[in-house]
Order: structure tokens, then sequence, then C-alpha cells
């Protein structure tokens, strides 16, 4: 497996964004700014609530096949290694770590049976996409942390996507998550998001490497990041904290985690969270308190990471 150094690109856009000129424009600035070699496109499936048996992914607020397709191909020609990774998002907004039902079915509420037998066919269109098209990577969902107890159904997805895609197979459990899936075993990459503090770094991934070492499977952050807002980088995690910039704490906390993980031969790359369809004046961007790095101190601190391995 080739160490990761990449980037998610405009995760869960709706129909249209990857169509325009922009995105293309800003995939090549990804690479050539950050010296990425690898990127992972996220479709996003939607249900209405977290309690919902039904997603969908045709309608407008889910990237087109043709869209997704076209990016696939382009990524190739910049010489970008890919990954899918379709992942669910409620409607209402409630974070998808919180989908669950009764463990018992009961008649006239919403069962585990159908909600993973929707999430099966959502996962497989994008599996079959991702064989097609010669991806490296599928990731079979994000964060689902309530779903993973449920470790039949889980074992029984990652075979049938096995099925249909035969590259290397992964998926992207929550931060602090990594300990309590049951089901390593039956992916060929274990993956996580490292959104994890500042200061603690070193413990997380003694952590994390006990699991490694258990399964014997590649590991690397699916996810990780840090918003350019005071304090976020002592809860990285949390997308609501709010504040001044901080383009230096930002860049801090980047220094921080690339230093740890350059010290774990079993940490095999990062896929940082995120990098927008259309980019933003360099102005502007270091104005704006979020997780993009374009333009900010903290870009040239992951370009000096990517460039060395």
């Amino acid at each position: 497996m080739e160490y990761i150094c990449g980037f998610t690109f405009a995760p869960f856009c709706g129909a249209g964004v990857l169509k325009e000129a922009s995105a293309k424009e800003s995939l090549k600035e990804m690479k050539e700014r950050t010296g990425a070699n690898f990127v992972i496109f996220a479709p996003g499936g939607v249900q209405k609530t977290a309690h919902s048996e039904e997603i969908c992914y045709t309608s407008k607020d889910t990237m087109t096949d043709e869209e997704l397709i076209s990016m696939i191909k382009y990524a190739k020609e910049l010489g970008l290694g890919v990954a899918l990774k379709p992942t669910v998002n409620c409607k209402d907004g409630t974070w998808r770590a919180f989908v669950s039902f009764f463990d018992h079915d009961v008649v006239c509420e919403p069962k585990w049976g159908n909600w993973f037998e929707s999430y099966t066919k959502f996962q497989l269109h994008y599996a079959k996409i991702a064989q097609e098209h010669g991806c490296e990577m599928f990731i079979a969902g994000c964060e689902m942390v309530m779903t993973e107890h449920r470790e039949q159904e889980w074992r029984t997805l990652i075979r049938a996507i096995k099925n249909v895609y035969h590259g290397l197979v992964s998926y992207n459990t929550d931060k602090y998550q990594e300990s309590y899936v049951n089901w390593w075993d039956e992916v060929d990459v274990i993956s996580s998001s490292g959104y994890y503090p500042i200061d603690d770094w070193e413990n997380q991934l003694d952590r994390i490497e006990k699991v490694v070492e258990t399964y014997q499977k590649p590991f690397f952050f699916a996810e990780a990041g840090c918003m350019s807002v005071e304090k976020s980088n002592l809860v990285p995690n949390n997308w609501e904290v709010r504040g001044e910039v901080d383009l230096m704490g930002q860049r801090d906390w980047y220094e921080a985690m690339l230093s740890a993980a350059q010290k774990r031969s079993w940490l095999k790359g990062v896929a940082f969270w995120s990098w927008n369809a259309k980019l933003p004046s360099v102005e502007e961007a270091r104005e704006m308190g979020d997780y993009e790095v374009y333009g900010k101190p903290a870009e040239q601190v992951i370009n000096q990471y990517f460039t060395r391995r």
C-alpha cells in the first residue's frame, strides 16, 4: 500500500458542482500546492432523520455519477490515487454517528434490516463505479458509530462490496472508536477520523497502535484536520468552535500531528479534511476560520511533509 498523502475533495457536494471548470482547476491546485498523491471523493447519500430507513443518492443533493466519473478520470490524469467514500448524512442536520434503531424489531417502527438493505444498495452503487474506473480504494462509509455494533450486518456488507470491487476496502470509524470495531478483520485497511487535540497525539497513536497490532492491517487517517479558529486545535473535532481566526494555531496543530505521525511506521498516511471545489482568493482564504488550508500557513506544513514522503 502506497503511503497516502491526500485530501477529501468537495465532500457531499450537490449535483452540478463538479461539472464546473473550477472543480478540475481546484483539484490540480490541490496536487501542485500540497504535493498530494491521493484524493478521496465522498458522494453524499441523504436520509431524512437519524431513524429513517431510506437513503437517497439520486437527488440534486448528490453529485451525479457522470460528474464523479469525470473527476475520477481527471484525478488519474493528474497521477493521483483515488478512493470513493460514499457517506450518509441526515437531512435534518443530525450527525450520522447517531443513526440507530431498536436492536429488536418492533411492528410499525423503523428497523435495522431495512436500513442496511438501503445502505447496501447505496454502497454497492459506488463500489461498482470504483471497480469500473480503477479506484485504488473503497471506503464503506464514515463515522457510523451507532451502527458499528451490528457486526454481522457490517460483515455481510463488506463481503458484498468485495464481490463487486476488487481493490482495497476500508471503513472510516470516528475518533476514539478504533478499539470498538470488532470486524476489522473483514477490511483490508483500517481507517479513522484523526481529530485529536494538539497535545494528545502520542497518547492516541499509542492506543491505535494496539489495534493495528491486533488485526495486522494497514492503517491511515481517512480524515483529519483543524480549523483556523482560536482554540480549535484543542478540540479539532468540534466544528462549532467560534472565535478569532487563528492561522498559526491551525499550523501548530498540523505540525504536531505530522511530527507524531512520522514516528509511526505502521501509519500509512492521511487524507486531510478538506479541499473545496472552488477556491477563494488567498486573501479571502486567510480570513476564513474553517478546516480549509488553502493559502494558509498550514498548507506549507503539509507540503513539506507530503513532498518528503
